[in-house]
């Protein structure tokens, strides 16, 4: 296999959660310009049938949208029963939906702890089982978790009020191993995405020139002096989606500029 063919998803169909924006739609794009044709679910619609019909037009595949709340098993089923019916197969899964919120740590409400819990990690599971059924039976497939640097370490109240967050995403890494192992059998490899700061909607206020020295304060802690972009995000997942990853299988490969590493 030469290495075009080691990086093409042609034929493949890959269901990203929280697609329509952020991460998700980096993820998407991606995988769409290596051939791979989408279902994009999360809450809101408007934003994945945008995407879906961006994606459909600029890259010539075959893109759906599917609204569903990671936090209720049922619109999971109604989301895996519509996608079944118009593909027939899921080749590719990527648990990038997920849940913050922020609140001083030692007034942090045990309804909100359990609802960051609830989505990113429950969640996941939920939909992963499902899924991994699918592809027991079609004979493999390929799952992509999105854990965080936060999984990794701490943070500061001022930079980031929410405690149960980096617990979610470390509790991803493990299930991330632990999945990988017991799917192993089945030709179902599982990996995750431990991405850093990256230019997303969600952090579009960080360009606000009042915020320059935060801005400045935060590059001056990522080795590479720089914010992540769609096409590192892009390029991250299109490796671990591909067959050019066909060997790899339990592993978080962290995409942060070198922040961790210092």
């Amino acid at each position: 296999m030469n290495i075009t063919e080691l990086f093409s998803l042609k034929g493949k169909v890959a269901l990203v959660t929280g697609g329509g924006r952020g991460i998700g739609k980096f993820i998407a794009t991606g995988l769409a310009e290596a051939g791979a044709d989408l279902i994009l679910t999360s809450r809101k619609l408007k934003n994945l049938e945008d995407t879906a019909k961006e994606l459909e037009t600029k890259h010539k595949v075959r893109a759906i949208a599917i609204t569903c709340d990671m936090g209720k098993e049922d619109t999971i089923d109604n989301m895996l029963s519509e996608a079944q019916k118009k593909f027939g197969h899921i080749d590719i899964l990527v648990n990038n939906a997920g849940a913050t919120w922020g609140a001083p740590t030692l007034e942090f409400p045990l309804e909100k702890w359990d609802h960051l819990f609830n989505v990113n990690v429950r969640g996941v599971w939920i939909l992963t089982q499902k899924v991994a059924r699918i592809m027991k039976k079609q004979g493999g497939g390929n799952i992509i978790n999105m854990s965080s640097v936060m999984a990794f370490r701490g943070s500061t109240e001022e930079a980031h009020p929410a405690i149960p967050y980096n617990s979610t995403k470390a509790a991803i890494n493990l299930l991330t191993m632990n999945l990988a192992v017991k799917l192993a059998p089945y030709h179902i490899r599982v990996n995750a995405i431990a991405p850093g700061f990256f230019h997303t909607d969600m952090m579009a206020y960080i360009d606000k020139p009042e915020l320059k020295d935060v801005r400045d304060a935060m590059i001056n802690e990522i080795p590479l002096r720089r914010i992540g972009e769609i096409d590192d995000m892009k390029g991250t997942a299109v490796f671990l989606a591909s067959d050019a990853s066909a060997y790899i299988t339990g592993h978080v490969l962290v995409t942060d500029g070198g922040l961790i590493a210092k």
